[in-house]
């Protein structure tokens, strides 16, 4: 579990002394609080970018109907309990008196426009309800999702789906979310959640204020809280160390002895369920960004993508630009998440020499270049960790034209197809081995709602063909057997190069009591400002 790493070792305090500071420890009757993070929400529209830094950030703001506690384990929210309809699909109970931050009553309609706005062809949040068939609602605060087939995982799937008012998001023309474009909806918001947002400038600061109507018991002392993006790592690092932030996620690799060291700072130290991988362009029949743009494409060859494999040296990665902080991957998901395969879990070994020859038997002996897009503002260290795939791809011939960019123009570049290889963080939602097969390796289809972020385009039919049966077995053996194959397909087909498991690194003025979650969302309604 992730844990807090303070300074240990101090001389034993006197009793006085001691009591002093117990009563200086006392949380205060009401505090602001200023984090910082690399990343920037692209949208307060939670139907309009799946990714990390909106959802967890819109955490704060929306609620679904079931969230995840501090052991990340699925409890209700707007549901108070739910219960499967045979093998049709799940049937969930809303909680009765909530309201929106604008005082509109939260009712099962609700529920079944941000579902029909959530699943849409303009949503990022699609790919969720490719299992769902219809919804229907019983009652004003009851909802059947009925499934194509029995779907166990339904529930935990459906985490981060957040509840927009229907009423407030016709009223302002947002019916429909705009991933690269905007509405209203991309700069304002009106949720359920612990916070209401009252100010919004994107790139600059976001602030958020409690909400007094809530329906849950507040376990926080915050007035107010002001997100701050701030991209460079060592003014982050500055900021904490003056005051001027409460809290930086992520601590930089280089300065986590720094601040473990500082008696007025914590260090919260963790795993994160986020695995770094390279995708490769499956689809792309030529290159784009090698030196003479235009020949065909070597990725295609699978020898190819087992040399780009083995020409990587993830120990180094971890140890020499993670600092040590991290673990090395063998496949798409952690070990400390459900359906990790044992079977898939050995990682091919780094061998320059074995590298060589695949290339050559593939008719590549003196190498070839090609383009590799990676963000500088997402990922730990992400820049550098491209920076020495680079280095250690030109010792097996491999040239790298590498192009970094922050993380808000990075998305449009690998959804409209420009690159040759990229950078990919991917954290499950459910915590499941399912997720990333339904969203990374399986055949893009729009009108099943699958595939939407295998930019790669990258298509098995035993893996199509296995998904659906995954999603509704039941039987735990069954149900692994069928995940141990997929990861195999995927370890043996190269289909990405798994290189480490992201450190969860936080630092915080030493006042502070928070809790850490394994998918790096920063909850405020579990952080206490002590005096």
């Amino acid at each position: 579990m992730p844990q807090s790493n303070r300074l240990t070792g101090r001389r034993a305090l006197t009793a006085p002394i001691a009591a002093c500071l117990l009563l200086a420890a006392a949380p205060a009757l009401g505090a602001e609080l200023r984090w910082a993070s690399p990343t920037d929400p692209q949208s307060m529209d939670p139907h309009a970018v799946n990714s990390a830094p909106v959802l967890g950030f819109l955490n704060n703001v929306y609620e679904g109907l079931v969230r995840r506690d501090k052991n990340m384990a699925i409890e209700g929210s707007l549901a108070e309990r739910w219960e499967p309809i045979g093998t049709d699909g799940w049937r969930f109970h809303l909680r009765q008196g909530v309201t929106f931050h604008d005082g509109a009553a939260f009712t099962a309609e609700d529920v079944l426009f941000s579902y029909e706005r959530a699943s849409s062809e303009e949503a990022d949040t699609r790919a969720w309800f490719a299992p769902v068939k219809e919804v229907k609602i019983v009652d004003d605060h009851t909802i059947d999702f009925l499934t194509h087939a029995p779907n166990p995982i339904f529930p935990d799937s459906i985490a981060n789906f957040m509840i927009l008012d229907k009423g407030w998001a016709e009223a302002n023309g947002a019916e429909r979310p705009a991933r690269d474009q905007e509405t209203f909806a991309t700069l304002n918001a009106n949720g359920t959640g612990p916070f209401t947002l009252a100010s919004r400038e994107p790139g600059v600061s976001t602030v958020l204020e409690p909400h007094a109507g809530w329906w849950d018991t507040a376990e926080h002392n915050l007035t107010k809280a002001t997100f701050l993006p701030i991209s460079n790592p060592a003014t982050s690092v500055a900021a904490l160390l003056t005051g001027e932030v409460d809290l930086i996620n992520p601590v930089p690799v280089q300065d986590v002895d720094r601040i473990a060291s500082n008696e007025a700072l914590t260090l919260h130290r963790g795993i994160e369920a986020r695995v770094i991988m390279l995708g490769f362009g499956h689809s792309h029949d030529t290159l784009k960004y090698a030196d003479e743009p235009g020949g065909k494409n070597p990725f295609q060859d699978v020898r190819v993508r087992k040399a780009v494999h083995q020409a990587i040296d993830a120990d180094a990665i971890v140890d020499k630009i993670m600092r040590g902080n991290a673990e090395v991957a063998s496949q798409l998901v952690s070990p400390q998440m459900k359906g990790y395969s044992t079977a898939a879990a050995r990682r091919a070994g780094f061998d320059p020499d074995a590298a060589k020859s695949l290339l050559a038997e593939a008719g590549y002996p003196d190498g070839f270049s090609f383009g590799l897009m990676c963000p500088n503002d997402r990922y730990i260290n992400d820049e550098a960790a491209c920076k020495a795939i680079a280095s250690m791809l030109a010792k097996v011939g491999i040239k790298t034209n590498l192009t970094a960019m922050p993380v808000r123009n990075y998305w449009k570049e690998l959804r409209a197809g420009n690159y040759d290889m990229y950078l990919l963080g991917w954290s499950p939602g459910t915590f499941d081995a399912e997720h990333p097969i339904r969203f990374l390796v399986t055949t893009p289809n729009t009108e099943k709602k699958l595939g939407s972020w295998n930019f790669g385009g990258y298509s098995n039919a035993r893996v199509d063909d296995l998904l659906p049966q995954i999603q509704k077995e039941i039987d735990a053996d069954a149900r692994q057997a069928m995940l141990d194959e997929v990861a195999t397909i995927v370890k043996d087909d190269v289909v990405y190069v798994p290189l480490h498991i992201q450190p969860l690194l936080w630092g915080s003025k030493g006042n502070i009591d928070l809790t850490q979650r394994a998918d790096n969302f920063v909850m405020l309604r579990w952080i206490t400002v002590n005096e």
